[in-house]
This record gives C-alpha cells, structure tokens and sequence, in this order.
C-alpha cells in the first residue's frame, strides 16, 4: 500500500472533524509571543492598517473583529474609513501615506470596493512588502515561482491544516474547486509547493464530481451552498471546505458551506465545519503575515510560526 493510499483508506468511524477555531487560536497565541519577544529584544511593534470604503455591513463587523485581534495580539491596529463615494485618487493617496508610514507594516484594503474603484489598481498600490493580503501581482509572481511571498491569508489556513491534519502532503492528488484569485489558484499553488498533484477544477469542468472523487485532499471554494455531496468523496479524503453561504433550513437562515457536511462527514476521513473551519484562520493568519511583514520589512528572519 503506498503512502497516499494509507492516508486516505476507507474511515471506519465518520470523519475526524478539523477544528479550525482551537488552531487559530493556537496561532494567534504564537503570533504574540513572537509579537512580544520582537517588542522586548527589537524594540518593534507590528502594526496593521485596515481600510473600509462604504457602510456595507458585514465588511464593517469584518473589519471591526481584525482591529480587536490584532490588539490582543499585543500590535497596534489603525483603522481608516471613507465614505462609499470616495474617489480612486482619495484612497490611492490614504494607500501611499501608509506606504510611507514606518509604524505600519502591513496593508488592507477592504474587499469589495464600490463599483467605481477599479480593486487592481489599488491592491498593486500597496507596497508589496506590506500586503499583508498577498494579492498584489508582485507576491502572485512570487508565489507561482516558488519565492518567498506574502501568502493570501485563507490559503495560509488552509495548508496549515492539512499539514496540521496530515503531516506531509507529498504525493497526495489535490483537487481545488473554484479558481478565484483570493483563493482558488494561490490554493494550487501552496499545494504544489508541498508537491502534491493538483488539479484545479472549475464550472466547466466535465464530469466534475469524478475529478473530485480522485482526490486524497479536496478544496471546495465555489461559493454554492451545499453543492458537494457523499457520491463525490473518495472514501476516507480530506475536505476542507471553505465556503459560506446563507441558506435557508428547516426554516431559519443558516451558515453552510459548499460541502454537504451531513452526508460527506460520513466519507471523508476528515472534515473542516462551517462555521468554525477555515473562517476563523484568515484573521489568525492575518495577524502571522503582519508580523512576517514586520520582520522582513526590518532584516529579521522570518517567525517561527509558518508552516
């Protein structure tokens, strides 16, 4: 039996559930004790600054949960709000201000952007030594060449629990749904590095669900509320679901993933929850990129909390 057959045998109990809350807070932990050491042998501090354009609700209570992160991680956080009608050149001159800014080392712009911003323009703005998002075509380069980049934060969790779950990747056949720039193909990426086979799958694809029941590990970042089920699931596979959807059941309005978690549970030989799977590790993994950003933005070698 080869190593990759092992790891994804048929399960004889129902999926081991991969508890992505209790592993942000273990990182988030770590980044402050690294937060802390800088801080004392240094004299640094790695602060975050977060830019909100509009009132959309969810972005504000997003933004709202960083700023309170990043200040128990022991960092300053600096938050900046303007108005939804707000012009490119008003926000691209706040984006170079905080380029300038030494007390700051990592940048986010809030996504979505009103309709009248073109989002590309002010993410390559940022100073790609402080995006901190890793979306920047700079760090996409680098990622896809194998260099040391700022990594898209959702990713980052993902791999971190795989390899949490998994131990080594290598030889593994990944398949990743959805091909986003946010996650979908910075996901491949991370999964070659780790030299797994990767496939990336997307709405054109034939025959989906036989690609996906070829994969040791499974990635769902499509954004369609329960859309892989049981019959897609090689026995005893990794799922990590990254999706979050609303969907109305049994009568009230639920948070779902893109995976059936009922029925796939059954399969799979291990399983992230929505909610309370990889959610909770993009601001974990928030914080561990600002303070990537501050160490390298100051010659220090990287934390010791990367995978």
């Amino acid at each position: 039996m080869t190593p990759a057959t092992a790891q994804t045998a048929r399960p004889a109990a129902p999926a081991a559930i991969i508890d992505g809350t209790a592993f942000a807070t273990s990182l988030r932990q770590r980044v402050a004790f690294e937060v802390a050491r800088i801080k004392n042998q240094q004299g640094l501090t790695p602060g975050l600054a977060v830019v909100l354009v509009g009132d959309d609700p969810a972005s504000a209570v997003y933004v709202r949960n960083k700023g309170t992160q990043t200040r128990a991680a022991g960092m300053a956080s600096f938050e900046h709000r303007l108005p939804s009608n707000a012009d490119a050149e008003t926000l691209l001159a706040l984006v170079r201000q905080l380029n300038d800014d030494p007390s700051v080392h990592g940048i986010l712009v809030q996504l979505p952007l009103p309709g009248h911003i073109d989002s590309d323009l002010v993410i390559n703005a940022i100073d790609p030594a402080k995006d901190v998002d890793g979306f920047h075509i700079l760090n996409v380069g680098l990622l896809g060449t194998g260099q040391k980049a700022m990594v898209p934060c959702t990713p980052l969790g993902c791999i971190m629990l795989l390899k949490d779950q998994l131990g080594s990747l290598a030889g593994l056949n990944a398949v990743v749904v959805g091909r986003s720039n946010i996650v979908g193909k910075p996901m491949a990426q991370l999964l070659l590095r780790e030299s797994c086979t990767v496939t990336i799958a997307h709405s054109r694809s034939r025959d989906l669900p036989a690609i996906c029941r070829n994969a040791d590990i499974l990635i769902a970042a499509v954004g369609r509320p329960e859309m892989i089920g049981a019959d897609w699931i090689k026995p005893g596979a990794v799922v990590i679901d990254v999706g979050i959807n609303r969907a109305e059941r049994d009568g009230r309005s639920r948070l779902v993933g893109d995976v059936d978690f009922a029925a796939v549970s059954q399969v799979a030989g291990a399983i992230t929850p929505v909610p309370g799977g990889v959610g909770p590790m993009t601001i974990a993994c928030l914080l561990a990129n600002t303070l990537t950003a501050c160490c390298r933005i100051h010659g220090l070698p990287d934390p010791a909390i990367a995978v």
